[in-house]
């Protein structure tokens, strides 16, 4: 997904949504990036990395998830 095609989803979705609560949080965390510079780029970092990890397929499955963190819940 390209960054003009991610934007044109944003401003639909933002369009459809009546919950304020959903669109001041919405807000609130692009405020909040736009005035941070270095977390947002520390959050553009981490998704860039998830989404070549998703498609070289370094993902876990529902199962690995639950192993790794039983420990946890005990």
């Amino acid at each position: 997904m390209d960054t003009g095609s991610i934007k044109l989803e944003l401003r639909k979705m933002i369009d459809e949504q009546d919950d304020m609560s959903v669109l001041e949080a919405i807000y609130i965390l692009l405020q909040k990036t736009s005035l941070n510079p270095v977390l947002k780029s520390k959050l553009t970092s981490r998704a860039k990395k998830s989404e070549e990890d998703i498609a070289e397929n370094r993902t876990f499955s529902k199962e690995e998830i639950i192993e790794k963190t039983n420990h946890l819940f005990k």
